[in-house]
């Protein structure tokens, strides 16, 4: 019955990392650079900082793409072809020439689109899966000096989660059994920055972003033979918490000329507070009762970095990547977000339409590497693999 979790597919490193196309353009790096109202995410020490006031809007189409090969089998599994979309939107606004910004973002830092259809071996772990996390943070930012700047910012945090898995268990056809979950859920946290102009011209971020406990609950749906119905009451209720991580950043920009702009940065994730999932149904029964699966995450790190180049007054042209470490061991693999060590490579362009608008674009292409596992729940066996691809696109109007 541990096949019956509602929220184990929260349990993968599964930060979505997609929340400015000018920072994506230069391989997600902008702790320590000023760019756009995207610093509100990035840095909130960095808002007071801005030139101008910004209101942008984005929207990063994600296509995920795993397969998998069970171990001892020439099969392969693969996923359908489904779209997530994370957006965003920023507003920033200050008095001209104040020593203060207000910010306010509006982001999807979570979640994850799976679909491995109903015939396919770890149908028992899982069929399909949407989790979206949406965060609302406003922010203040205030400038002590003309070289320093500190910031800090509320989260609230929304979440919806759509679940299908198979329940072993046939009827007098011999179908599967399948169980439905669907439901909600709500968090708070902070995050906080300071940013740095030196006197050599180098610029420098520091940035943290609180864990998010998050509380779900939702309604779950069995559909098993008539013969077993009680062991599984339906219609049902689950509740559960979530732990979503904190993070930790510091970001360097370089300017060796005024055309060029290099930055780097370094993440520490904590996924290290996820060792146990617990779970409870309102309806109990001796096969569905509260359940605690140990998780035993570990820290993640990234490494980023990119540059923006500036020929002419009204193009930019961006570049950059990145490797990032898994967060989930091997024993705890799963189809829900199958993690791994992973590279990437993005690409930027921004263009000018107007003085005071601005169009930019990005792509992303991530390379999770390929990873054996046996589930110690499931006893899933095999061999996950996984591209992403994802174009994006924002406007921006400044003044």
């Amino acid at each position: 019955m541990l096949a019956l979790a509602p929220v184990y597919c929260f349990a993968q490193g599964f930060q979505v990392n997609l929340e400015g196309e000018k920072q994506i353009g230069m391989g997600h790096t902008g702790t320590g650079i000023l760019q756009d109202g995207a610093s509100v995410f990035f840095n909130p020490g960095a808002v007071a900082m801005l030139p101008d006031n910004y209101v942008q809007a984005g929207i990063s189409p994600l296509l995920f793409m795993s397969e998998f090969n069970p171990s001892n089998s020439n099969a392969t599994y693969r996923t359908a072809n489904k779209i997530a979309t994370p957006f965003t939107f920023y507003g920033v606004w200050g008095p001209k020439n104040s020593f203060w910004k207000f910010g306010m973002g509006i982001y999807t830092p979570f979640g994850g689109l799976t679909d491995w259809g109903n015939n396919w071996t770890g149908k028992y772990a899982l069929e399909s899966l949407d989790l979206k996390t949406i965060f609302f943070q406003p922010t203040l930012s205030i400038k002590l000096t003309d070289y320093l700047s500190i910031g800090a910012g509320f989260v609230y945090n929304h979440a919806d989660i759509d679940l299908t898995q198979a329940v072993p268990i046939a009827n007098s056809t011999g179908a599967d059994g399948q169980a439905h979950l669907s439901g909600t859920g709500k968090g708070y946290g902070w995050n906080a920055g300071i940013f740095f102009k030196t006197q050599s011209g180098v610029t420098i971020g520091l940035s943290h972003r609180s864990g998010v406990s998050t509380s779900f609950n939702g309604d779950a749906t069995f559909s098993v033979a008539p013969s077993l119905q009680s062991n599984f009451p339906s219609p049902n209720t689950f509740t559960s918490t979530v732990p979503l991580p904190s993070t930790n950043s510091i970001g360097l920009g370089f300017y060796p000329c005024k055309n060029w702009t290099i930055a780097f940065d370094a993440n520490e994730v904590g996924w290290d507070v996820f060792k146990t999932l617990s779970f409870t149904y309102k309806k109990q029964s001796p096969a569905i009762n509260t359940t605690s699966l140990p998780q035993n995450y570990q820290q993640a790190y990234s490494l980023r970095g990119g540059a923006e180049y500036r020929g002419v007054d009204k193009l930019a042209l961006r570049f950059g990547g990145g490797y990032a470490t898994a967060a989930s061991p091997e024993a705890f693999v799963s189809p829900q977000v199958p993690d791994a060590n992973r590279v990437y490579f993005t690409g930027g362009i921004g263009y000018k339409i107007a003085s005071r608008l601005d169009v930019d674009a990005s792509f992303e292409y991530e390379h999770l590497m390929a990873r054996q596992s046996t589930n110690a729940y499931t006893q899933l066996s095999g061999t996950y693999e996984t591209n992403v691809y994802i174009p994006g696109i924002s406007l921006s109007y400044h003044w």
